[in-house]
């Protein structure tokens, strides 16, 4: 299972803006539910142009991220070996202590610097812009299932579809009694990738998308993107380049055929503390229909500037 968290840090040191964002996966030892949203990894490798599996935890997930970046239209990330070993050892360091969190405690097995920032710069790498984190644990050794149950997530995917990012790393361990820790590390050093064109968005579920699942957990994500309720439907997202303002006019999905939009939950950077400016979200209250496609509508801004984009995706 999937619980989850996400801190947003922004600070403006010399000459440059940076930010830590950051997402973590905790674990299903103390008794919680799983998220109804898992794919089976069998399927996930079957879809058109999936990376080819390597039963590496650390490579599958990271280059699953990759394949999802890809196909909404974002570059990919750049394998850094530098940030591989800093993520190696949080993975190390959960691992040794039983737990799921972004800050390590110094004196603890496996310590290897209290913060992502830190961790960083002791494997080498040192961060002038931008930097994120997102962990995942679970009873689960495929990195094609936990990479897919992040992106799942709604603030774990506000991290890993950030468009500007450049550069990252991946490491995973596994228990003995076979739990994975599985964490993927986020860069930008010295220049952010290169992100999107000014006034543009992309979109998640991307326009064509099939087999989309039908709901989420909403309880297995903390802070909980729909307080109050669980099971929720598959969560909708428009991503634009880190401290690119994107404000919501409209924001609906519609089952095809329907004469009425489905009840959501909307989330944007001011009425959600915890979604970024850059980013917004539509959670569909009910589970969407299994094998039926969904007609999505966007009317807003980016940086002022007036954006419409209308597409559609189908549930599996």
């Amino acid at each position: 299972m999937i619980v989850s968290s996400l801190r947003w840090k922004h600070w403006i040191p010399a000459l440059l803006s940076a930010a830590l964002l950051s997402a973590c996966g905790g674990g299903d030892s103390g008794g919680n539910t799983s998220l109804g949203t898992s794919t089976p990894a069998g399927q996930l490798v079957q879809e058109p142009g999936a990376p080819a599996l390597s039963n590496n935890i650390a490579t599958d997930g990271f280059n699953w991220f990759n394949y999802r970046r890809s196909q909404i239209g974002l570059s990919p990330l750049v394998r850094n070996g530098l940030i591989d070993s800093a993520a190696l050892g949080h993975s190390n360091y959960l691992n040794l202590n039983n737990t799921v969190a972004h800050e390590q405690v110094l004196g603890k097995p496996g310590f290897t610097g209290v913060t992502l920032g830190d961790r960083l710069a002791k494997a080498g790498y040192v961060v002038t812009s931008l930097q994120g984190e997102v962990i995942a644990g679970a009873s689960n050794t495929s990195g094609f299932y936990l990479a897919e149950e992040l992106v799942t997530a709604i603030y774990h995917r506000f991290v890993i579809f950030e468009p500007l990012f450049k550069e990252g790393g991946a490491g995973a361990a596994v228990s003995g009694a076979g739990y994975a820790y599985f964490t993927t590390d986020l860069a930008s050093n010295r220049n952010y990738g290169p992100g999107l064109a000014a006034g543009q968005i992309v979109a998640y579920p991307f326009s064509g998308q099939q087999k989309v699942a039908v709901s989420f957990s909403s309880d297995n994500e903390a802070p909980d993107p729909v307080p109050n309720q669980d099971v929720v439907g598959y969560p909708i997202s428009v991503h634009a380049n880190y401290g690119t303002s994107v404000s919501v006019t409209a924001f609906s999905v519609r089952q095809r055929g329907a004469g009425t939009d489905l009840t959501v939950r909307l989330l944007t950077s001011g009425s959600d503390a915890h979604t970024p400016v850059s980013a917004a979200s539509i959670i569909p209250l009910a589970p969407l229909t299994e094998n039926t496609t969904y007609d999505v509508h966007f009317i807003g801004k980016v940086n002022g500037a007036d954006i419409t984009y209308n597409w559609s995706f189908s549930t599996r």
